[in-house]
């Protein structure tokens, strides 16, 4: 029973105990608790009138492990004080604390500062704020809610992969052929002077200027080939794990945050609680890799909607990727067989795949073969499901890998990934590309 329905009981007993007994004394009790209860909501009213909630997102985009940043601004408008006021916030994002209790003067502002640190990825709203107040004598509690709201990007976590690389480097592509072309193509090895039917997009107007003629630049062949991330989230495929077994102490499984205390520790592992997870890291950890080695890059992943970023070398690639693995999730129901056959088409001669997949479904692996009878390079990066408590013995898909010549990585929970991807499974001949 709420504190203002004691009240009225009390005064509907002094009310009725007065008519009752006649005593006055009742009469003016039954009046006061009255009066109290009006003044108490009129109280608490007023003081959640007149204020006003600013937020200010200082980190717009995150990683997993590291701290977002958020300054809330409470403004008194009103001459009237504010005894107190209690701030509770209903953001989205995990871990999320912001709430705090004040006390404002007329017209003064406080600020404070909130640390959050993120523990999962994802989208994730910020806002909004609900009041709380009452009056003096803790007889009422009002609230009120404050829509002010932001949004928050937090990217997968991300591993240093310092000895990774393609089995595949030495095939066609990676350098340039020193080959004049017609076609305009990231590499420019010099300029001339303009020659009628040259194109206007291929003048290089520094050039012009500084020498007062036209000049237009010569382009070289780039064969680089192209390399796909192809990241499986059907959701049939994804094993949770009950509790996640990570070494105690060590550093590098997931990043440098990982040894700060162990509650941090318990609640980052937290998010690694799936094959999806930890296919989603290690997408992450590639794509940075990758790009890193100047490699020209793209991400296929059929999930709740079908992501396909295509392969470029541009600065923001990395960042296409990962704002879009920060939202992605299993909840496909296309196998990953049918994804390699739909987007067969993206695959060029020469092509690199890498395939991350916790599926034991062997009909992807025929899809792979047909691939890799049209020229594709392929890499696959198997997220061991079994470690995750699954009950399916993963041998039998990977020694079909390894007949088909294709490298394969393991990668079990809890492992270190860069040290899983350091080679491949020990399959003999069977991890060498024929030229």
């Amino acid at each position: 029973m709420t504190r203002p329905l004691v009240m009225l009981v009390l005064a509907a007993a002094s009310f009725l105990a007065a008519q009752g007994t006649g005593i006055r004394l009742f009469f003016h009790l039954s009046y006061l608790l009255l009066a109290l209860l009006a003044l108490a909501l009129l109280w608490a009213w007023l003081n959640l009138r007149g204020l006003a909630v600013e937020r200010e997102t200082l980190t717009q985009r995150a990683t997993v492990g590291e701290y977002a940043r958020e300054r809330i601004s409470l403004q008194n408008r009103w001459l009237l004080p504010k005894l107190w006021i209690e701030l509770r916030d209903e953001s989205e994002l995990p871990q999320h604390g912001a709430g705090f209790v004040a006390s404002l003067g007329g017209g003064e502002r406080g600020r404070w500062l909130v640390r959050t640190l993120c523990t999962r990825r994802g989208r994730f709203r910020l806002g909004p704020a609900v009041l709380f107040s009452g009056d003096p004598f803790g007889i009422v509690r009002l609230r009120r809610r404050i829509p002010s709201t932001s949004e928050i990007l937090v990217y997968p976590p991300m591993v240093a992969l310092p000895t990774f690389t393609l089995p595949g480097a030495d095939l066609p592509g990676g350098q340039a052929t020193h080959a004049r072309t017609f076609n305009v193509s990231p590499n420019v090895s010099t300029v001339r002077e303009y020659a009628p039917g040259d194109s206007m997009n291929r003048i290089h107007w520094r050039s012009t200027a500084r020498t007062g003629r036209l000049m237009v630049k010569e382009f070289e062949l780039d064969p680089s080939a192209e390399v796909y991330l192809v990241l499986d989230m059907q959701e049939r495929a994804v094993v949770r794990a009950p509790q996640l077994t990570v070494p105690v102490g060590d550093e590098r499984t997931l990043g440098p945050w990982w040894a700060r205390s162990p509650q941090l520790r318990h609640e980052l592992t937290a998010s690694l609680d799936s094959t999806e997870e930890y296919a989603v890291m290690a997408t992450a950890s590639l794509a940075r890799t990758l790009l890193g080695q100047n490699r020209v890059l793209g991400l296929v992943a059929w999930g709740q909607h079908h992501e396909v970023i295509p392969a470029e070398r541009e600065a923001r690639q990395l960042f296409k990727i990962l704002e879009a693995l920060a939202v992605l999730r299993a909840e496909s129901a296309q196998t990953l067989a049918e994804v390699l056959v739909a987007e067969s088409s993206r695959f060029g001669r020469h092509c690199s795949l890498v395939v991350i997949t916790a599926s034991l479904d062997e009909r992807w692996v025929a899809a792979l073969q047909q691939q890799l009878h049209r020229g594709v390079r392929a890499v696959v990066l198997f997220v061991d499901p079994q470690s995750f408590g699954g009950w399916r013995d993963p041998e039998p898909l990977l020694r079909h890998l390894a007949e088909l010549r294709v490298p394969t990585y393991r990668l079990k929970q809890g492992q270190n990934l860069a040290e899983a991807l350091q080679s491949p499974l020990s399959m003999g001949a069977a991890v060498v590309y024929r030229a």
